[in-house]
């Protein structure tokens, strides 16, 4: 798939303060967006003045229409074990339009205080939603504290706790306290918060009609900003890799992995059969954590060893679109895949929290001992877990028009 699509918001993009917004439909009055029963028509020259010290941006969305969220075309090897893996509770479900909202807040700058940092911003399209940098940019410079997490496949995650260090209950807690922390966003208890950021978002016009269209109501709500905001990631489904096409041709046997894939090299298939074997077999043992075919992380997991005497339990993103990142690891400390595939080959540390499948039958940390080549290709695997549609899916893209200057 090759699809144009503008860059997101990064952190040295700031939006002009002046940025005419076309709506693709007529606001009839200064109250028609708070009411439902409103009569909408297009008019594509209708010019809204932007709220006092808040930049106006041009979005390219036909709101006469919903962007296609759901119907996704699962592979073979999605089956209904795989989705029944999904995390999205009962009471929301990916839609349409609330994933079209999520969209747009995701990707707009003013629910950070000084309108300078997306969602966006440290959760790029083009690297998985994630990082290339360490540590992430915040709204006033600052750096934070841990390495942005891919997005990708967030959804399959079927543990009760989000983020590194799993301070969130899950994806509808996680998306929101980057915009209520310190550093990130900047909308703290002393800032407002959340009932701060819904004031501002009141102020816009096109939001009370997205809100509208996601949850029929076209009040602008805390709930339904996390929401939408989960539904909108949880829609990031990566199934278009190299290895998934791959993986669907070939049927499991006898309940496990093939032995090779069609279309891989022989680097590459060795480098999956040691991902997926057991090291009492001659593998690498990578899949009893990240499991197949999301590459989701085992929801019991513990810590991986990084830090001798670790307490800390962590928690990993998905390693679809692992090999598009260049920092590695909850604080960004390894800037390779092969320094990855080389710590947990020799380098893993003992501690309290250390997770067993990374033990030796005694107990002490696992040594792999395994050769340049076999580490060369676990790396070489690892690169076909790229998914390049996802990166280049127009649905997931910056609903906003570029600026000059962006």
């Amino acid at each position: 798939m090759s699809i144009e699509r503008p860059s997101p918001h990064r952190s040295d993009a700031r939006p002009s303060a002046i940025v005419v917004f076309t709506l693709t439909l007529l606001l009839t009055s200064a109250t028609a967006c708070s009411d439902a029963e409103s009569p909408l028509e297009p008019n594509d020259d209708d010019a809204v003045t932007p709220p006092t010290n808040l930049p106006n941006l041009i979005l390219r969305l036909d709101l006469n229409s919903v962007t296609d969220y759901t119907a996704v075309a699962w592979p073979a090897h999605y089956d209904q074990n795989v989705r029944a893996r999904d995390n999205a509770p009962n009471d929301n479900p990916v839609t349409n339009a609330g994933a079209e909202l999520g969209r747009v807040l995701f990707y707009d700058p003013r629910l950070s205080v000084n309108s300078t940092i997306s969602c966006a911003s440290c959760h790029a399209q083009s690297v998985g939603f994630g990082d290339d940098r360490r540590f992430s940019v915040g709204f006033e410079g600052g750096e934070t504290g841990a390495h942005s997490m891919r997005l990708g496949n967030a959804n399959f995650y079927e543990g009760d706790e989000m983020f590194w260090d799993r301070r969130a209950d899950d994806l509808e807690e996680q998306v929101v306290l980057p915009i209520q922390d310190g550093v990130e966003m900047g909308f703290t208890p002393a800032a407002g918060g959340l009932g701060a950021v819904v004031a501002r978002l009141e102020t816009i016009d096109y939001y009370p009609v997205l809100f509208q269209r996601a949850f029929g109501s076209s009040q602008v709500t805390e709930q339904g900003l996390s929401r939408a905001l989960a539904q909108f990631v949880r829609a990031m489904v990566s199934t278009d890799s190299r290895f998934d096409r791959a993986f669907a041709q070939v049927p499991m046997q006898g309940g496990g992995p093939p032995t090779g894939l069609p279309g891989f090299t022989a680097e590459e298939n060795l480098g999956f059969r040691l991902f997926t074997r057991p090291p009492n077999q001659g593998g690498a043992g990578c899949d009893a954590c990240h499991r197949l075919p999301t590459f989701a992380l085992d929801p019991n997991s513990r810590s991986n060893g990084l830090d001798e005497g670790e307490t800390r339990i962590f928690k990993s993103p998905s390693l679809k679109n692992v090999a598009v990142g260049s920092a590695f690891m909850h604080d960004g400390r390894f800037r390779t895949l092969r320094e990855v595939v080389d710590f947990y080959d020799g380098g893993i540390q003992p501690g309290p929290a250390l997770d067993r499948r990374l033990t030796e039958p005694g107990g002490q940390p696992m040594r792999l001992g395994l050769s340049a080549a076999e580490r060369d290709a676990l790396v070489a695997f690892l690169e076909t877990l790229t998914d390049e549609s996802l990166a280049a899916d127009d649905r997931f893209s910056d609903p906003f028009v570029p600026q000059p200057g962006g």
